[in-house]
């Protein structure tokens, strides 16, 4: 495609994850790298690379379906058009490989524009998250905590509605599965360190079950 404001030809192309998350690196404002990917393009601006996008899994557990995939970073120079380019790419990408949806987030007070640009729709302004650091996977604070988030999609005309906004809030709620049973707890303790049991009787049949002595065939023979 050719930008329509300097005339400078962007061409997208396929990229290492390697590569990428270099890119990502150098260029992106507040994120680092992911942990992995699905694909990852570039967007190359009269020969320079200009900017990246990176497609992975999505985060929130209700859109890992198998058949939905999250732009999880982009990154760019600041190229005119250059987001766009690697947004629609992305669609594209997604969806001769299958996937019927491909999700994204901005931080509230973006435009959003690259992603009107491209043919996205925001579905909907999500709350703050005081962070996603939990005891049972410690994460540091990057810095974008505590920011409301905009989500976006792309989708085919058949593809299954999305979850319902309530179910994502659950699931982006700070809040752990119990080690011991189903029950959710906060991940934020009222006091002491943080616990990974709902209660006192659940961590004691954990215990037990943990100090009961296992007998092989042999010693039982």
């Amino acid at each position: 495609m050719t930008a329509r404001n300097d005339q400078v030809r962007l061409t997208v192309i396929p990229m290492s994850f390697a590569d990428a998350c270099e890119a990502v690196d150098r260029l992106h404002r507040h994120h680092g790298r992911p942990r992995g990917h699905k694909f990852s393009l570039g967007v190359l601006a009269g020969g320079r690379l200009a900017g990246v996008a990176i497609v992975g899994r999505p985060v929130a557990r209700p859109f890992d379906t198998g058949w939905q995939v999250e732009v999880t970073r982009v990154a760019t120079d600041g190229t005119p058009n250059a987001c766009s380019a690697l947004y629609g790419a992305a669609w594209r990408t997604a969806s001769a490989a299958g996937y019927v949806r491909v999700i994204t987030y901005t931080q509230d007070g973006e435009s959003g524009a690259s992603l009107r640009a491209a043919g996205w729709r925001q579905v909907a302004v999500l709350r703050p998250r005081s962070g996603w650091d939990v005891p049972s996977r410690r994460r540091e604070d990057r810095g974008t905590d505590g920011i409301a988030r905009v989500l976006w999609d792309k989708a085919r005309a058949d593809a299954p509605a999305l979850p319902p906004l309530a179910s994502l809030r659950d699931a982006l709620r700070d809040e752990i599965q119990c080690a011991g049973c189903p029950a959710s707890i906060p991940v934020t303790p009222r006091r002491g360190r943080p616990s990974i049991y709902c209660s006192h009787a659940c961590r004691q049949r954990a215990y037990r079950a943990r100090s009961v002595p296992i007998v092989t065939h042999e010693e039982a023979s």
